[in-house]
């Protein structure tokens, strides 16, 4: 049994569950429609629930700040991405929501947010892009705007934090990190990989997981150390150089079996 606080349009409500006493969004076609404030319901049909984090903030102050078309885009996006990654933690409904709102007003006033990390977040978290993606057209058939590219980026930061312990700032700051690393070794070895270039996007990502072992304290099984520093010497001064820059920034040991597995990563972006 849910208890109607506020009607977000047709296709939206903000509703107390009586049983649990947890204020929730219902999203589904048509489910605000005839409804009102106050009002006693039992059915929502296919709707979709989306429990809020509150805090210091009520649920209704939080749909209140945002049109309730970007809760229904973010809600679909949501939805688009579940049906190929499984399901996404419904807290981010609301701080996706919110980003919409920006970006949509962004756009409509030509203004731009660039996103320096649009390119290694496509190459991090490809799955997640891609519904990024599909989110596009939902944005434009609700609202009639076209966001940029970059904007896509934050949007993919958002259901990457859905699907893992992650918040958007982590991640945020896991692809920075994954940036310089890369630019640290193309200075060194003198070479530049095209962004969109398999060698970039292998490379990217096992320093993605670098990082991910170091958050967690795991280790990566096999030590490769001896066999990289004599066959790649190069490759493996530059590896250990990032290694101990990521040490730094993360302020966390990082094993030592990744310098090999990371010099052996560097010399087979040279060969390809």
């Amino acid at each position: 049994m849910y208890r109607i606080i506020k009607v977000l349009n047709n296709n939206g409500i903000l509703v107390l569950d009586v049983e649990s006493r947890r204020e929730v969004i219902l999203l589904g076609n048509g489910i605000g429609f005839g409804h009102r404030t106050g009002e006693r319901i039992e059915s929502t049909g296919q709707a979709k629930r989306y429990e809020l984090v509150t805090g210091k903030t009520s649920a209704l102050q939080q749909v209140n700040s945002i049109e309730p078309v970007y809760i229904e885009a973010a809600g679909r996006i949501i939805e688009e991405a579940e049906g190929t990654m499984g399901v996404l933690s419904h807290d981010i409904l609301i701080p996706m929501a919110d980003h919409i709102a920006l970006a949509v007003s962004r756009a409509r006033e030509g203004r731009e947010l660039p996103n320096p990390f649009r390119h290694d977040i496509k190459a991090l978290f490809s799955s997640e892009y891609q519904s990024a993606m599909k989110g596009v057209a939902i944005i434009r058939e609700l609202t009639g705007v076209t966001i940029s590219e970059d904007e896509v980026g934050y949007i993919t930061l958002h259901i990457h934090a859905g699907l893992s312990e992650e918040n958007v700032a982590a991640a945020m700051d896991m692809a920075r990190l994954v940036q310089d690393s890369m630019h640290q070794i193309e200075s060194r070895m003198g070479f530049n990989l095209a962004s969109d270039s398999l060698g970039y996007n292998r490379l990217a990502s096992h320093i993605r997981y670098m990082i991910a072992r170091a958050r967690k304290g795991e280790r990566a099984g096999l030590d490769m150390q001896d066999y990289a520093r004599t066959s790649f010497p190069k490759p493996y001064e530059v590896a250990e150089k990032v290694c101990r820059d990521m040490e730094k920034r993360l302020g966390l040991p990082v094993a030592p079996e990744e310098t090999g597995f990371l010099a052996i990563h560097i010399q087979r972006v040279m060969q390809q």
